[in-house]
């Protein structure tokens, strides 16, 4: 069985603010730490049917950046809902409502 792993390193300041966020995968064809601003892990505690997670994000995290990750984590959960279930007509609601935030975040011209 292959195994790799993925490692996160978060720096953080005196009150605990992430100032730094590194992350790195063995299974990565880049073998170096590489910098992010922020961060969203979702985990599935079976046991508890209950999801598990961190979001984290540097405070230089620029506002209009944070939009447009969140847009963009809205859009690849709906690939992943709909590889996982298969469930067409909901994953097409989620994608409007996607087109409704970029346009309400002013993301629709682009990057």
């Amino acid at each position: 069985m292959k195994k790799a792993e993925i490692k996160l390193t978060i720096e953080l300041d005196d009150k605990n603010v992430p100032q730094n966020i590194l992350w790195e995968s063995t299974d990565s064809e880049n073998k170096e730490a590489l910098p992010v601003k922020s961060m969203m892990l979702a985990l599935w505690d079976y046991q508890l049917k209950n999801s598990l997670r961190i979001d984290l994000w540097t405070n230089d995290m620029p506002v209009e950046d944070m939009k447009r990750f969140f847009y963009e984590t809205l859009q690849t959960m709906a690939d992943s809902f709909l590889r996982a279930t298969g469930e067409e007509a909901i994953v097409e609601d989620l994608r409007d409502y996607c087109a409704h935030f970029a346009e309400k975040m002013n993301l629709t011209d682009g990057k």
